[in-house]
């Protein structure tokens, strides 16, 4: 073997072997979070029992080996990756645990094997589920090709899917949303956010120097390269009006905007905000005249006590629900989650899980459940900002805009500050292809965080009596 045969031999075994590396900054977040989740658990325990007791641990117990679990796999590849996205979603996930434990676990059931299982255990099965993705997607990740080179092939997945949806899906409240295969149901429109960035970067990174710097001129205006907006605009136009035929009007505004800011990241010109917006605004009032069930939600949003008892007691009884939960909260476990046998909110463990966080948590928590999605908002875009090329910056910067952005919707709607489009918060309110499109999204990013296998150690120096030696055999 020559000297420069053996030289790539040893870079080969250096980029590809796996050497083990502490991840200390993610173990002392998680051991917070972890001591977070049990205080809180014993709070809820003891409120629920009328003494001070831990109360039964298991799930909890269980979702906090998983989340060791992920993270020793991750020192035992050696991945050096972001080390403060899983301790966010743990965070958030262990939350939303002791959330659905709190609520009555009567209010999703359903059986497996003969066995029935409540809201908590239902949520706990599909919190793994969701780690374990991460997990494997985070480690096993190692080339964004697979992503790059089939974006036509992704988009028209996508499509498919929302049409299988269309054809084949379940009514739920008025909305053709799920699909179902055997006792399992999920909304494919939650994977379909995650393919339609897929798209969205791989396109924008072939164009985006001619879509900055090339205008198309219509008389004395200037627009954007049409030409060029037209692909993009047919897979997210059909990806619209397939979702808002099926009036999953919470998943078209969340690509749209999506699409909108992701747009702007790649070009940073405002010209197309300023169309976006305009584009958004002809098409809400076209909704509103064409769909009753926006004409409805708009009316509700502007006015919830026309109808106090009927369309708006949803929105009401959340205004009510942050209004009793103060700065502090009433504590877990002393809120008021039912009333007369019914859930005190309708929908309370997904659409208006906020909801029930500020009245337990109160205006603390709730900050504080906002403040974990900014600091995935900060280390998503941190990743996009150090990425190796346009295609991973622009995936980075819209996976992370898929989580923010969905978290603002459905905050400010439970908070009445936009219309209630019923879109979950994503790792807390209930929901299993919401968990398990949001891990997608949060294994993807720490992939492409990763700075590959971390180098070996400098080899230490000889002493002189072996250099002599070595001097005397050359």
């Amino acid at each position: 073997m020559t000297a420069a045969a053996a030289r790539n031999a040893r870079s080969g075994v250096a980029r590809f072997a796996i050497r083990p590396a502490l991840r200390r900054r993610e173990f002392g977040l998680l051991a917070i979070v972890a001591a977070t989740l049990v205080v809180g658990h014993a709070s809820l325990a003891s409120t629920e029992a009328g003494r001070l007791t831990l109360g039964d641990v298991h799930l909890l117990g269980a979702y906090l080996g998983a989340l060791l679990v992920v993270h020793l796999a991750f020192v035992v590849t050696g991945r050096r990756m972001d080390q403060v996205l899983l301790p966010v979603v743990a965070m958030l996930g262990g939350v939303s645990l002791l959330v659905m434990e709190r609520l009555p676990q009567d209010l999703v059931v359903q059986r497996f094997g003969g066995h029935s299982f409540g809201l908590a255990d239902l949520q706990f099965g599909w919190l793994v589920l969701s780690l374990v993705l991460l997990g494997v997607l985070a480690i096993l990740v190692r080339s964004d090709n697979w992503l790059r080179l089939y974006k036509y092939t992704w988009a028209a997945a996508g499509i498919a899917l929302l049409l299988a949806v269309f054809v084949f899906g379940r009514d739920v409240n008025g909305a053709q949303l799920n699909l179902c295969l055997g006792p399992v149901c999920g909304q494919p429109s939650e994977l379909v956010k995650v393919i339609l960035v897929v798209f969205m970067a791989g396109y924008l990174a072939d164009t985006r120097e001619l879509l900055a710097r090339s205008s198309t001129r219509v008389g004395p205006v200037r627009l954007p390269p049409i030409p060029y907006l037209i692909p993009m605009g047919a897979m997210l136009g059909i990806a619209l009006g397939v979702v808002a035929f099926q009036h999953d009007l919470g998943s078209a505004l969340l690509y749209f905007l999506v699409f909108l800011f992701l747009l702007y990241i790649a070009t940073a010109r405002l010209t197309y905000v300023v169309l976006g917006l305009l584009v958004f605004l002809a098409g809400s009032g076209i909704l509103y005249e064409l769909y009753p069930v926006v004409r409805l939600r708009v009316d509700i949003w502007l006015n919830p006590w026309a109808d106090p008892q009927g369309a708006g007691y949803q929105t009401l009884r959340a205004l009510y629900a942050f209004g009793s939960g103060g700065i502090l909260g009433t504590g877990l476990g002393a809120g008021l989650p039912s009333a007369g046998g019914a859930p005190a909110i309708p929908v309370i463990q997904s659409d208006f899980v906020f909801a029930a966080i500020g009245e337990e948590l109160g205006l603390i928590g709730a900050l504080a459940i906002l403040a974990c999605y900014l600091v995935i908002a900060e280390r998503g875009l941190r990743i996009a900002a150090t990425a190796q090329d346009d295609f991973r910056a622009l995936l980075a910067a819209g996976l992370t805009l898929v989580v923010v952005v969905q978290a603002a919707i459905i905050v400010g709607g439970n908070l009445r500050v936009v219309p209630l489009t019923g879109i979950t918060l994503p790792f807390v309110s209930y929901g299993g292809s919401s968990l398990v499109a949001n891990a997608l999204v949060v294994g993807l990013l720490l992939a492409l965080s990763d700075r590959g296998v971390e180098p070996p150690p400098p080899p230490r120096p000889r002493g002189r009596a072996f250099r002599s030696a070595g001097e005397r055999i050359r």
